[in-house]
């Protein structure tokens, strides 16, 4: 083995990482030479140091950290080396990943039975059409136990708009909880009885790890530190970034330096989803976009962030009636795949509405109904 190879990945020079030459000229000049004491500055002390911009310290740090962590020199053979798959044992792992249910049979179905484990979810919709309350109903229901059709875990709750409102957790929560106790009684399970002995109001709310982040750097600092935090809590299953475009849609004069942080985030986030087994659910704002003959409301941070996601997900009332009236919720779900055997035959979209009314969409998004869960119980 070359002697390069066993060199620790915090330990490498900074010559061997992909940075820019004129970067690495000021590093060196400031008498940086590995990994590690670039990590340990901080994007703040790195600017100051090398004086160049915070922006541009945080890009770099980003470079150095995933380039330690994804591609840290191991002995060949040995217990890092590279795991090789085949299309079938590939398919096969997909099949086996667990479902979130969103307490909307309908939109379940169109999900192919719900937010799915190791895939990345966005939801985009206008102010006050439900994205911050789905992803607080699924930050309760990733903690349904397994024997009621959940997946037993916990969340990670990122809020960049400061939208969470710990009071509709708790509501959401207790109707949980009394919808699982309505199930036990009814079916007279084991099981049941047994997984209803934790499964309470206090230890959902426990296992909800809400943060707060209130600009970019922050948000990146977050997601980037999350793989620690995710080591020490094995059981997280869901990460929860509700207003992905929030931080990044004011103070940005270089749109391409957001072009490349936002492609580093979705990278991150890719990562995080896989190696941890987890389910990424983003929140999205609506932007106006100018046609020759009229203008639409589109997803913001523009087409190349719009591949980030496995799927995406865009709620709207329809025919522009308030949300006080009686009115309709459509769900239009936009893939690039879904799980093999979804309800969702179009390779494109497809469109499912919702006749509701306020009540009917609280209804839905904190249950009430024994016969609901019932349903989805039986789901994997």
């Amino acid at each position: 083995l070359s002697r390069c190879r066993c060199i620790p990945a915090m330990q490498r020079e900074l010559g061997t990482l992909p940075l820019a030459p004129a970067l690495r000229a000021r590093l060196a000049a400031a008498g940086f030479q590995t990994a590690q004491e670039l990590l340990d500055t901080g994007p703040c002390g790195l600017s100051k140091e090398i004086g160049i911009s915070r922006e541009e310290a945080l890009e770099a740090l980003q470079v150095v950290r995933q380039e330690c962590d994804g591609n840290a020199a191991r002995p060949a053979g040995g217990p890092g080396a590279t795991r090789k798959f085949t299309a079938l044992e590939l398919l096969e792992e997909e099949q086996t990943q667990g479902f979130i249910i969103t307490f909307c049979s309908a939109l379940d179905n169109i999900l192919g039975g719900g937010v799915q484990l190791t895939k990345i979810t966005e939801i985009c919709g206008a102010p006050g059409v439900g994205k911050t309350q789905l992803c607080m109903q699924l930050a309760v229901d990733v903690q349904i136990p397994e024997c009621f059709g959940g997946v037993a875990g916990e969340a990670v709750f990122i809020d960049t708009e400061g939208s969470f409102m710990v009071d509709r957790v708790v509501d959401i929560a207790a109707a949980c909880v009394q919808h699982c106790h309505l199930i036990a009684e009814a079916q007279q399970e084991e099981d049941h009885q047994k997984a209803l002995e934790t499964f309470s109001l206090e230890n959902i709310l426990s296992h909800i790890y809400y943060f707060r982040c209130r600009d970019y750097t922050e948000l990146l600092a977050q997601v980037y530190l999350l793989p620690e935090f995710l080591a020490e809590h094995s059981k997280v299953r869901l990460v929860v970034i509700d207003g992905i475009a929030f931080p990044f849609r004011h103070d940005f004069e270089d749109l391409s330096l957001r072009t490349r942080l936002l492609n580093g985030l979705a990278q991150q986030l890719i990562i995080i989803a896989n190696d941890h087994k987890a389910a990424v659910v983003l929140t999205n704002q609506m932007t106006t976009r100018i046609g020759q003959s009229q203008s639409t409301l589109v997803p913001a941070l523009g087409e190349s962030w719009g591949h980030a996601a496995t799927v995406r997900l865009i709620l709207h009332w329809d025919n522009r009636l308030e949300p006080s009236k009686n009115c309709e919720i459509l769900f239009v779900a936009m893939r690039s795949s879904l799980f093999p055997g979804s309800f969702l035959p179009s390779l494109y979209h497809k469109v499912i509405s919702l006749s509701c009314s306020v009540k009917c969409v609280l209804y839905i998004m904190s249950p009430c109904s024994t016969l609901r869960l019932k349903s989805h119980a039986v789901i994997p």
